[in-house]
């Protein structure tokens, strides 16, 4: 299938809120807590002549999902950008087009595209400042084959995705990320 066909295969916003089950309330959070800020908008100025459509490879249980796909929508409000939700876990055949480091099906993945359905910029599945956090933040973790390894990391997810939905400064890394990969 071609990139237009993947866009016009995906659920809208509203659609896709409808579907979610585990991190509505979070995502909800962040995008009616996040602005863009003045420098912010200013960049997407140039980036709102281009008419990009964005495809959002994602699921609701992802936690880096939670944080970017809000982000992405504030984005595409401000330069009139449409954006289409594809999951992922039915979707393989185009998540595995988009592999992190060629071998990780990493969610979100952002691709966009020009009108004619050509892929124009991929992010994802992380801002640079976020993925650093989390490296950080795994660090605490117990060997894999610790008994506690397993809860250890239920605890480290709930707590990377509490700071998430509390910290404005990721929101705005990530919008910088995105920014500066459509500009």
């Amino acid at each position: 299938m071609e990139l237009r066909e993947w866009f016009e295969k995906g659920l809208t916003k509203e659609q896709y809120l409808n579907h979610m089950q585990v991190n509505k309330e979070g995502m909800l959070t962040i995008y009616e807590g996040f602005s863009l800020s003045e420098e912010e908008k200013e960049a997407l100025q140039e980036v709102k002549q281009k008419n990009l459509h964005a495809i959002v490879l994602t699921e609701d249980w992802c936690g880096d999902a939670m944080i970017n796909n809000p982000v992405l929508l504030k984005i595409a409000e401000e330069i009139g950008m449409e954006v289409r939700f594809v999951l992922r876990d039915s979707n393989l055949e185009l998540m595995d087009q988009y592999l992190t480091n060629g071998t990780a099906r990493a969610i979100p993945i952002f691709v966009f595209i020009d009108e004619a359905g050509a892929e124009q910029a991929v992010w994802g599945p992380r801002a640079p400042r976020l993925q650093d956090y989390v490296m950080e933040r795994r660090t605490s973790l117990p060997a894999k084959e610790d008994r506690s390894f397993e809860q250890a990391q239920k605890e480290l997810y709930k707590s990377i995705g509490e700071t998430y939905q509390s910290d404005p400064s990721l929101w705005h890394s990530v919008a910088e990320s995105i920014i500066a990969k459509l500009k």
